[in-house]
């Protein structure tokens, strides 16, 4: 694999085009904000997963099934419930008869893009059973370890007003999630237009294709070989370490938020055509890599911690 810095014009402007390619189609049948929209395709080519927290209706749902649509990857769906196993998720062994011996029945964590809905509803012996697969990308069953598909990403959802029968997700766990999104309602006009769109039937049932796998392994290559320097990596550690020092925050951001923001400031100036990170890239991501990893102190009743985020960046200096 090529090393960070080899980069030519043809090879970030084939994945910019094909980061529009896709935008376009999901665009064409899913009624989200352009800026959700590249925060999405951001960690998608900077492998990371993604939490989404919203109301239920927004098209959450639609929008993982619109993106494997159109990339051609497989895609699964697991409804999160109180009596959820962890071997519903990541699959079990089962003993065949036949050939008198156990065999592996792998669990829809075995897909590219997996929708794990209404995650907060698993139990905390379930939502563990992620953490594996969303760190080390793979399986362990019975001593036996599974490579999971790639590219592999895990869109988790989960609903902020509905509390009965939710349990909090772990800190270690909010942590493996490079960024949380929210889609929100959309304006009267473009949900006249969806309604329009969709009162014949299911649309995402009617896409096709615009990339495939290799496609967007490829821009994923690329991306993690955008340039950062070491002025930058510094930035963002000092926006780590101001988080970390404000009074307002218990927990502030951890050493593997400072890697997914890197990570995904490198997929955002991709997509923005660039071979090489700004602290433009970083800013405009902090808010969504950064907040949702962030524990208040019981004192700051008034802060939120996207306040703190905001802060941070106010009174750090860029490069």
């Amino acid at each position: 694999m090529s090393t960070e810095g080899h980069l030519d014009g043809s090879e970030v402007a084939r994945a910019g085009l094909l980061a529009r390619r896709i935008a376009e189609a999901v665009h064409d049948v899913v009624e989200v904000r352009q800026e959700v929209l590249e925060d999405l395709l951001v960690c998608i080519l900077a492998e990371g997963h993604v939490l989404i927290e919203d109301l239920p209706g927004v098209g959450k749902t639609t929008l993982a099934r619109a993106f494997a649509r159109v990339t051609d990857l497989g895609f699964q769906r697991v409804q999160c419930t109180a009596d959820l196993l962890p071997a519903d998720v990541v699959g079990t062994n089962v003993f065949n008869q036949r050939e008198d011996r156990f065999e592996f029945r792998p669990g829809p964590i075995f897909a590219n893009v997996v929708l794990v809905d209404e995650v907060n509803r698993a139990s905390p012996k379930t939502q563990s059973g992620l953490l594996e697969c969303m760190q080390e990308r793979r399986v362990t069953v019975d001593v036996h370890s599974h490579e999971l598909a790639r590219p592999f990403v895990v869109l988790a959802t989960q609903n902020p007003v509905e509390f009965e029968g939710t349990y909090p997700l772990p800190e270690a766990q909010v942590d493996r999630f490079m960024a949380r999104l929210s889609l929100g309602y959309p304006t009267p006009a473009a949900e006249v237009d969806m309604l329009r769109a969709h009162e014949a039937g299911d649309r995402v049932e009617k896409m096709e294709p615009v990339a495939t796998a290799a496609d967007v392994l490829e821009a994923i290559d690329i991306a993690t070989r955008v340039v950062a320097s070491d002025r930058l990596r510094s930035y963002v550690v000092a926006l780590l370490q101001r988080t970390r020092q404000d009074a307002r925050t218990e927990l502030g951001a951890s050493p593997r938020a400072g890697l997914m923001l890197l990570r995904a400031a490198k997929a955002r100036a991709l997509l923005q055509g660039r071979d090489h990170a700004l602290p433009d890239d970083v800013q405009a991501l902090a808010r969504v890599v950064l907040a949702h990893r962030l524990v208040l102190a019981p004192e700051a009743l008034d802060a939120t911690a996207e306040q703190v985020v905001a802060d941070a960046l106010a009174a750090t200096p860029a490069l």
